[in-house]
């Protein structure tokens, strides 16, 4: 049973929040008859090299409005009902446990507010920085763009795409190549990562996931690099108080990353987005995780990839995601 405090949805008040509240107060009524969401003996914590991290993900969790999404998404996960954390103080992480989407390019405010309105997504992810982006332009992402999207009831989940495995499969990601100095080169760009987190809103507390893409394990030289690189990203990130995140194939650089866990490897990512297309969504039942590895609230599944969706009259190219993992925290 879910414990409550309606402490945990404290958050800066405006008028016009205050049918969200209204929503918000009804949801945590229902939360007391709902399940936790896929609540097993799985969710014992383990060593994922950010202890300090864990302190901050203990609290209430409280159900938000929403609903699920229809045909394959629905198949394990189907009673989900989206869940919230947001942990009072400064510098604590938020969790969110439902439903999310990531496309290239951050959407425009009406397709928020409409997909806010009609689709059953409550997290997004953006596109905030890096060198290896695959839409860099990024007309509608602001400062302003952050502030509304977290007004309307967005949570965010901020993806960084910078260097790139040496031995990445994607043809178009090789130009972005690790150097031979892979721990400086993670190091600075976890500053630039920092530095945009920043500048769009997003404080200390936040998870910025990472992105490598997938590449070739059996090259031990480039999977060495690859991970040298990614702890120093880590490492630096958790210096300014922010948490890292990991987003990667769940048959490459997340099975990697396990490989690091179980030899006892420090400066690993704190939450594990993993893409596995094609598959019923579910954070528990990664193959190449152990069950109990980056649990509770570290993980992200993406189980689709490249579909369209309509919602509200708005139609847009996305990957599906079930998360229950560490999301941004801005301003407000």
């Amino acid at each position: 049973m879910y414990r409550i405090r309606l402490s945990a949805y404290v958050r800066q008040w405006s008028p016009g929040r205050a049918l969200g509240f209204a929503g918000a107060f009804t949801a945590m009524l229902a939360a007391l008859v709902l399940p936790p969401v896929e609540a097993s003996a799985d969710s014992v914590p383990v060593e994922t090299a950010a202890a300090v991290d864990d302190r901050w993900v203990a609290g209430a969790t409280v159900g938000a409005d929403g609903g699920w999404p229809t045909g394959s998404a629905v198949a394990a996960d189907a009673r989900v009902a989206p869940q919230f954390h947001r942990a009072a103080g400064s510098g604590k992480p938020v969790h969110f446990n439902g439903w999310g989407f990531d496309t290239c390019e951050a959407p425009s405010l009406a397709t928020m507010r409409a997909w806010r309105r009609a689709s059953p997504y409550r997290a997004v992810g953006i596109y905030f920085g890096g060198r290896g982006r695959g839409c860099p332009r990024q007309k509608n992402l602001n400062k302003q763009w952050i502030t509304a999207v977290d007004r309307m009831g967005w949570f965010l989940l901020p993806v960084y795409v910078g260097s790139q495995s040496p031995c990445v499969h994607a043809r178009d990601k090789r130009r972005y190549a690790i150097g031979r100095a892979p721990w400086k080169q993670g190091v600075r760009e976890a500053r630039d990562a920092v530095k945009r987190a920043r500048w769009h809103r997003m404080i200390p507390g936040s998870t910025l996931y990472l992105d490598i893409e997938a590449y070739d394990l059996r090259n031990k030289a480039c999977a060495d690099r690859t991970l040298t690189f990614v702890r120093g990203w880590n490492r630096e990130i958790r210096r300014h108080r922010y948490i890292p995140g990991y987003y990667s194939s769940a048959s490459s650089g997340v099975r990697h990353m396990e490989w690091a866990r179980k030899a006892g490897i420090k400066d690993l990512p704190t939450a594990m987005w993993f893409a596995r297309w094609k598959v019923p969504p579910s954070v528990q039942h990664e193959p190449s995780l152990n069950r109990r590895a980056w649990m509770p609230h570290r993980r992200i599944h993406q189980y689709v990839g490249n579909v369209r969706e309509t919602h509200g009259g708005h139609r847009l190219n996305i990957d599906r995601n079930r998360v229950d993992a560490l999301v941004a925290r801005t301003w407000e």
